[in-house]
């Protein structure tokens, strides 16, 4: 168990998933006169699921521990293939994906003052509470 049981790799992994997020969004938003262009989006379900299934890699000393092999994780963006919001087939609603980056970025900064808060208290303990 780390110090903080895990809390630091959680909020990495919010983090990650809130800049797979930003991309996409970004993705979208410059895309929005391309023809044909399909609105792409992140789930979290599938994130979550996918990141669950990676594995670790550890340094095996007996043959007895266990083995840890590093899986492969697949991206959990989608495309909306049936949606159209113009006339030359692009999907792109640029409404939703404003608020979309609003939400995204209300998240990421609510991980960032909570990963600093986490390292701020780990910074007292290691100068003695002072």
């Amino acid at each position: 168990m780390g110090i903080f049981g895990g809390t630091i790799e959680n909020l990495e992994r919010g983090l990650n998933f809130s800049a797979m997020k930003q991309k996409t969004i970004a993705q979208n938003i410059a895309n929005v006169d391309t023809p044909n262009y399909k609105a792409k989006s992140v789930s979290f379900n599938d994130y979550l699921e996918n990141a669950k299934k990676t594995s670790i890699s550890a340094y095996r000393t007996e043959e007895k521990h266990i083995n840890f092999q590093a899986s492969s994780s697949s991206s959990a963006v989608f495309d909306y293939s049936n949606l159209r919001y113009s006339s030359n087939g692009n999907g792109v609603d640029m409404d939703k994906e404003q608020a979309n980056l609003a939400t995204n970025q209300l998240y990421y900064n609510a991980l960032v003052d909570r990963m600093s808060g986490k390292l701020n208290t780990l910074q007292t303990v290691i100068k003695g509470g002072s």
